[in-house]
């Protein structure tokens, strides 16, 4: 049994050496090559690469030709009602209306709460009697004031007439200082007339302003639904006492409904106003419609641009708040469909692909030339940038650098040994 284990142990020294300081001798004796044995140890960590030519680097490369794309720009956002207001109280009293329940669709100028008009009756009957005895003694300030001119008329006259005895000898100077002192006299009556004519106007504006207050705050008692839409709360309760700036309640407009989104820097130069969108619920259900609107003010805080999709609702199935996928539709480009697995970045964090040119000498090089990602998909991801027809690394490319001598073969040809 001892002699078994010291030959066994001989045995496994033997292959360890044969292993280690004669590895060509015993693969040259079963026939492998120590290369192929090294491709084949690491086959299962890394894609399969043919046997490069000395002083090239091996990659696997596909022939790719630009296609032309529907672009278009992504925007995760939200539903928004068109349009929502409180309806709140102007003035003050008991709610005499029944109430209508949340959920209730409203028509525009339907009554939504009623108050107690109080003792408002009376005060309008007030400042309407007002009003009328002020337009009463309009015409008698009128009157006034025709006698005031008529006075001054004569006293003009008198003294005109005394003015001219006067100057024949005929008259007195006492006479002349009398006409005088009535045209002064006249002439103070007169302005008296026209401030009393004046005032009367006043009054009247007055006491028709009071009959306008009261009258506005006896419309305001009703407080009607300034849209139709949808009643988000309940009305005010019947009884309820309800202070000026008290809600009555919310109404909601939902048709149409407006899809809001904010879209980055780099990507609002691609939005129109008009341009067509469609979007995509978290239940799955599309809707499509027109961008309506395009901020032209960012956000401060995240730079980013408000845009709003209006799309119809006639049957209020679209809720306030939801969350959506936006694709608003863009102009399209030309694109190259790749493995994602193929991008790389160069020395400069910049984000491409590597390519295979033909240097003067018609060897083939590789060459990074920088993309721009447009759209990811199940099959790849489509980039622009890239010339019309490409040879495109796709295995490889990160151990070439530009100017690299690459023994090329294509992605679609099997690999060679």
């Amino acid at each position: 049994m001892r002699w078994f284990s010291v030959i066994l142990a001989l045995m496994v020294s033997g292959i360890i050496y044969l292993l280690v300081m004669n590895r060509q001798a015993l693969f040259e004796f079963t026939g492998r090559s120590a290369e192929t044995e090294v491709i084949a140890s690491t086959e299962a960590d890394a894609p399969l690469l043919p046997v490069a030519r000395e002083g090239t680097v091996s990659v696997v490369a596909m022939t790719s030709t630009a296609q032309q794309i529907d672009s278009a720009v992504l925007v995760r956002g939200r539903t928004e009602a068109a349009r929502q207001v409180v309806v709140k109280a102007e003035t003050s009293g008991l709610i005499l209306s029944e109430p209508l329940r949340k959920g209730t669709i409203v028509e525009a100028g339907q009554t939504l709460c009623k108050l107690d008009p109080g003792t408002r009756d009376a005060q309008l009957s007030q400042a309407r009697a007002s009003l009328a005895e002020a337009s009463a003694g309009i015409p008698v300030s009128q009157a006034r004031l025709l006698e005031a001119e008529a006075a001054l008329s004569e006293a003009q006259i008198n003294d005109r007439a005394a003015s001219k005895l006067i100057e024949g000898g005929f008259a007195s100077e006492t006479r002349l200082a009398a006409t005088r002192s009535a045209v002064t006299s006249a002439q103070a009556n007169l302005e008296a007339a026209r401030s009393g004519l004046e005032a009367a106007h006043a009054s009247v504006e007055a006491a028709q302003a009071s009959v306008a207050v009261v009258e506005k705050d006896i419309d305001r008692l009703t407080l009607v639904a300034p849209f139709g839409g949808l009643l988000e709360t309940d009305t005010a309760e019947l009884g309820a006492l309800m202070q000026s700036g008290s809600d009555c309640a919310t109404v909601i407009q939902l048709a149409p409904m407006k899809l809001v989104g904010f879209v980055s820097e780099t990507q609002i130069e691609r939005v129109e106003p008009d341009a067509m969108a469609q979007a995509r619920l978290v239940s799955g259900r599309q809707v499509a419609g027109k961008v309506s609107f395009l901020s032209r003010s960012a956000d401060p805080q995240t730079r980013t641009f408000r845009v709003e999709v209006e799309v119809p609702n006639a049957d209020l199935s679209l809720r306030d708040g939801q969350t959506v996928e936006i694709a608003i539709a863009a102009d399209g480009e030309t694109a190259h469909l790749v493995p994602a697995s193929a991008l790389t970045l160069d020395d400069s964090g910049q984000l491409g692909l590597r390519i295979v040119e033909k240097d003067d000498d018609g060897q083939d090089i590789a060459c990074f030339v920088p993309v721009k990602l447009l759209r990811d998909t199940l099959d790849g991801v489509f980039v622009s940038g890239l010339p019309e027809t490409a040879r495109i690394i796709i295995v490889g490319q990160e151990y070439v650098t530009d100017g690299v001598p690459v023994d090329v073969t294509l992605a679609s040809e099997e690999v060679s040994q």
